[in-house]
């Protein structure tokens, strides 16, 4: 399909994240599909004659992780597309094997762990990998036990769900 027809009746959402690649949107958008349960390619839409890339190369990608509705670009080969720490994607887990699930495929293939929950995937995009169960112990308003959380938090790369309840009983 030529670039800029059907697009509008794909995304439904009022805010989509679009995420610009130099070349690889598709590989991209294929691998964080396999890495998501519940997750599909939507379209792919290629390049027309009119380009600027090449004929029937891939210009986008839609997908959908968990209902959320995402898009990846291919930006012709553009050099110097770097993501950095300055967006990233916060994943909620609700057990510690979910969590250690998405933190390996995610630093799998040249990704890296960063601190605190935050990762950074084998592209350059930058994830927080959080138990909901954290949230439930910042929360309430017992400054000192926050306090112990977060404390025990700070130590962590990736986050463990056993020593943060440990933190919270003091």
């Amino acid at each position: 399909m030529p670039y800029g027809r059907g697009m509008s009746t794909i995304i439904t959402q009022k805010i989509a994240p679009c995420l610009w690649f130099g070349d690889n949107a598709e590989e991209a958008a294929r691998f964080y599909v396999s890495v998501f349960p519940d997750s599909r390619i939507v379209h792919v839409q290629r390049f027309g004659q009119t380009g600027p890339g090449p004929e029937g190369s891939v210009l986008l990608v839609q997908f959908e992780i968990g209902g959320q509705q995402f898009t990846t670009l291919n930006g012709c080969g553009t050099p110097g597309v770097v993501f950095n720490e300055s967006v990233s994607f916060m994943v909620l887990c609700d057990t510690q094997e979910e969590i250690d699930r998405y933190w390996e495929r995610l630093t799998a293939d040249g990704g890296e762990p960063i601190a605190c929950s935050w990762l950074k995937d084998k592209y350059g995009v930058r994830w927080q990998i959080v138990p909901r169960r954290f949230f439930e112990l910042v929360q309430g308003g017992d400054m000192a036990r926050t306090d112990r959380v977060m404390r025990a938090m700070m130590q962590m790369v990736k986050m463990e769900i056993a020593p943060l309840e440990a933190a919270a009983r003091g």
